[in-house]
């Protein structure tokens, strides 16, 4: 008895099996969304605006008629060594920042190099400008340290409204 065999077979199960998958890779990439073009900043075109006043940014930056006077606050931020402190004293005349210095509470030498050379360069960055429009991010080189800054301004803030 001789046994047929079907050689030929083998290509058309292969070439179903790649239709198959062609068919679902097109399927896919109907249901992605196409990515709008983004308008050149000066175009005159805002784009999409967010459905609710600072949805896209968190809380709110506190604004509004600050009292003069000398203001203190501990500002917290989370470094690779975990959570660091720093003390910020802040005067403020008509709204802007008049003098600042910062006190260090470092927990090891590398946040001490860091918060020593945020504090040495703070100054240059923020005295001469209104408080509600300070927004420090790198600071001679320390980056962390400045969001232990703006902790600390926010409290600062809020206190000088309050009066």
């Amino acid at each position: 008895m001789t046994r047929l065999t079907r050689p030929a077979a083998l290509p058309l199960y292969t070439a179903a099996a790649s239709l198959t998958l062609v068919g679902a890779l097109a399927g896919c990439a109907s249901e992605m969304p196409a990515t709008p073009a983004q308008p050149a900043p000066d175009s005159g075109s805002t784009g999409a605006e967010p459905t609710e006043p600072g949805a896209d940014d968190g809380a709110a930056p506190i604004t509004g008629d600050f009292a003069d006077g000398t203001y203190t606050a501990t500002g917290s931020y989370i470094s690779p060594n975990g959570t660091e402190t720093i003390d910020v004293e802040v005067t403020l005349t008509d709204n802007v920042i008049s003098a600042v210095t910062v006190g260090t509470n470092p927990t090891n030498p590398t946040t001490s190099r860091f918060q020593m050379m945020f504090s040495g360069g703070i100054e240059a960055e923020v005295v001469g400008q209104r408080v509600d429009e300070v927004e420090v991010t790198r600071v001679a080189g320390s980056s962390l340290t400045g969001n232990g800054f703006t902790d600390a301004l926010e409290q600062i803030k809020a206190d000088a409204l309050s009066n």
